[in-house]
């Protein structure tokens, strides 16, 4: 999958399933806020791997800086296939779908994250937030006048940063909560790519079938095509209901919605 909407939706319900189905233990030590500043990291996220292609929806978000890291992103992931394949690896440039679409690269952002946050205090939590947010935003509203909307995209990723930071001001959060929602919203996307014809080699550098570049994807009949019918009237409203209904189950959990029980809606 390909487009906006359903990768910021996937992030966000991977986040919120990761975290409903978690141990009392690991959701009590989340706070309302913290969750939903995760939940905006894992969104953003989501949109991250795709910084390896020049007209995706991610490249589009901050106008010319987030063009300028894309050049870099597709010089880098094209100088690193290039580096690590073997000669049964296809003969392609290896810039989208390459170095951002692997665990590897999710595990590095995540542990940057958690670095950032960790050691400074909380402005650069709010550094970290408007870039996700950003990302998020432009995700779920992707047609928002595309060649024009920098400064819209920053004026509300900036907004909503700054509701969160003051809602959130005076909270203690963990720093390592923030890179794995960024952990959880990489990977989002790159299951989502997997189930398309192209597959994502998100496993290298381990070599499977002689490749380190190794395509993961379903039988051919279980894939779907980028922005198709399944993808927009299947998955999206699936993986959109799944986000709303795991993120009412955290809401209970951390006592930020304890009339869902009054409704009957969660006992």
């Amino acid at each position: 999958m390909a487009t906006g909407p359903t990768h910021a939706i996937s992030g966000l319900a991977a986040w919120a399933a990761v975290t409903a189905l978690a141990s009392d233990g690991t959701v009590g030590q989340l706070s309302a806020q913290s969750w939903v500043i995760g939940a905006t990291l894992a969104s953003g996220a989501a949109l991250l791997p795709d910084i390896d292609h020049p007209s995706s929806t991610v490249t589009r978000t901050f106008g010319a800086i987030s063009q300028g890291l894309s050049k870099a992103a597709v010089t880098l992931s094209s100088f690193i296939y290039k580096l690590t394949r073997t000669k049964k690896d296809s003969d392609r440039d290896g810039g989208h779908r390459g170095f951002t679409h692997t665990i590897v690269f999710a595990l590095l952002m995540g542990l940057a994250v958690t670095a950032i946050v960790q050691a400074s205090n909380g402005t650069a939590t709010a550094v970290v937030m408007f870039f996700y947010a950003g990302l998020a935003i432009r995700g779920i509203m992707h047609k928002w006048c595309p060649k024009r909307d920098a400064m819209l995209i920053a004026g509300a990723s900036l907004v909503l940063t700054a509701l969160c930071t003051w809602w959130a001001s005076g909270e203690e959060h963990n720093a390592a909560i923030f890179g794995l929602a960024v952990i959880i919203g990489c990977v989002a996307h790159f299951l989502g790519d997997a189930i398309t014809s192209q597959g994502c080699s998100m496993l290298w550098p381990i070599p499977i079938a002689g490749k380190t570049w190794y395509p993961i994807r379903p039988p051919e009949v279980m894939r779907m095509s980028t922005g198709g019918k399944v993808e927009m009237k299947i998955l999206l409203p699936l993986l959109t209901g799944a986000a709303v209904i795991f993120s009412a189950v955290v809401a209970y959990r951390v006592g930020a919605a304890p009339w869902l029980a009054d409704i009957g809606l969660i006992s």
